[in-house]
């Protein structure tokens, strides 16, 4: 294949860049294979999926180096989602869990393990491991892409994306079940709270665009069918086992036990500045007033709380007695979750 696929081709063709002397078609899943090609290409293909790509981030990285700015990156994998359908079509019910399962295990949970990690890439040299399309995608932008479409084809996902900025070059990514977000809390200041995962890995890279292409739920609370959230995660974040962790956040003096959720960045810039200034004031807490208010939209989540905060600051103590025991009763009678 030293063509551009027609279904690649085609999508192409809208963004007004196919020029065959820029183009750059590569068969490989080795980093060192690209490592003497010439750089300012409008577009780069790879034919190999990503599942079987030993350091992906690295690969990234130095399509990032050989691409023009404003380069085209194409590239494939067979996702999580992808490689589940097929197994449920080709196995019998029963049999097919079963090995779903013991695939997920071996090729998911096991490359991510530190101890057994160097076990598993040696006998499989990298190949055919399990990634979620939150990941693959993550990854991208991790590495300076902008992700265009995506699409499947063949149980494979092609993903368009384009280079926009050099790689953020990540090496702390996280993958356990306990990790630590970049929160913003009191005085503006960056703090770290702990929450049990509920998220495919490098969910973190996709907030910021999500937010910007308006995926918020009614409320302005969560993304709405926010793809990021594992099965286990709903269950997790339905029951608060998620938060358990912050906890300590609140041992250690970040949060208070009533106060606003602590956002990240991307989240804090979607509020309107004046509820900026004054969220800032005040302590993140664990119980935030939307379980209080159970604000309708966006608009009513800002009022919401923009009256809590200017309540607080009046009267601390009462602010916060009156707002915890009007959450619970939600909590307990009127059915109040987080999604």
């Amino acid at each position: 294949m030293n063509q551009l696929p027609e279904k690649i081709y085609e999508r192409l063709i809208k963004y007004e860049i196919i020029n065959s002397d820029s183009i750059l078609i590569s068969h490989t899943n080795n980093v060192l294979d690209l490592e003497n090609l010439k750089s300012s290409k409008g577009v780069f293909f790879n034919s190999k999926r990503i599942n079987s790509i030993r350091y992906i981030n690295k690969f990234h990285e130095k399509v990032n180096s050989i691409l023009a700015d404003n380069g085209y990156y194409i590239t494939c994998a067979r996702t999580l989602e992808n490689r589940t359908a097929k197994i449920k079509k080709t196995l019998p019910f029963g049999l097919n869990n079963l090995f779903i399962l013991f695939d997920f295990i071996f090729n998911r949970v096991i490359p991510k393990l530190p101890f057994l990690k160097k076990i598993y890439f040696f006998i499989s040299k990298g190949k055919n491991r399990i990634l979620s399309l939150t990941e693959i995608l993550g990854r991208l932008i991790s590495c300076g892409f902008l992700i265009v479409e995506y699409f499947e084809e063949d149980d494979l996902t092609y993903i368009i994306s384009k280079k926009i900025k050099e790689p953020s070059f990540d090496a702390n990514a996280s993958y356990g079940p306990l990790f630590k977000m970049k929160r913003v809390g009191y005085k503006g200041k960056i703090i770290y709270i702990y929450k049990f995962r509920t998220m495919h890995p490098y969910a973190e890279f996709l907030q910021e665009g999500l937010y910007n292409s308006n995926l918020l739920d009614s409320t302005g609370d969560k993304i709405k069918n926010d793809f990021r959230v594992t099965s286990w995660g709903r269950f997790f974040r339905k029951f608060w086992i998620d938060e358990l962790p912050q906890l300590y956040n609140l041992i250690k003096g970040d949060i208070r036990l009533v106060g606003v959720r602590a956002v990240s960045l991307a989240k804090f810039k979607l509020f309107n500045e004046d509820l900026q200034e004054l969220r800032i004031k005040i302590k993140p807490g664990l119980v935030p007033p939307y379980y209080a208010d159970l604000p309708r939209n966006f608009k009513e989540f800002q009022e919401s709380e923009k009256k809590y905060i200017l309540s607080k600051i009046e009267s601390p103590l009462l602010t916060d007695i009156k707002y915890f025991f009007r959450a619970l009763i939600n909590i307990l009678f009127k059915g109040a979750r987080s999604q």
